[in-house]
């Protein structure tokens, strides 16, 4: 059975998809480590932000991979 192909449109909302669940994911850590900074102990906080800071790192990687953005 062949693979049905996905038009270029088709293609591009699947990715605004995932990108932006990318993004909420890597924001909500680094807003979750600002709170904990806030609220109790700074290098906790810090420790915190570091895996959401990894995260905005990967979706920047991935934009810049899936649209050729020059630099």
């Amino acid at each position: 059975m062949p693979k049905k192909k996905l038009t270029h449109e088709e293609e591009f909302e699947i990715l605004k998809l995932v990108l932006d669940k990318f993004l909420w994911l890597g924001f909500g850590i680094m807003a979750f480590g600002l709170f904990q900074m806030f609220m109790g102990s700074t290098l906790t906080g810090f420790y915190i932000m570091i895996p959401g800071a990894i995260v905005l790192l990967i979706f920047l990687a991935i934009l810049i991979r899936e649209y050729e953005i020059k630099r």
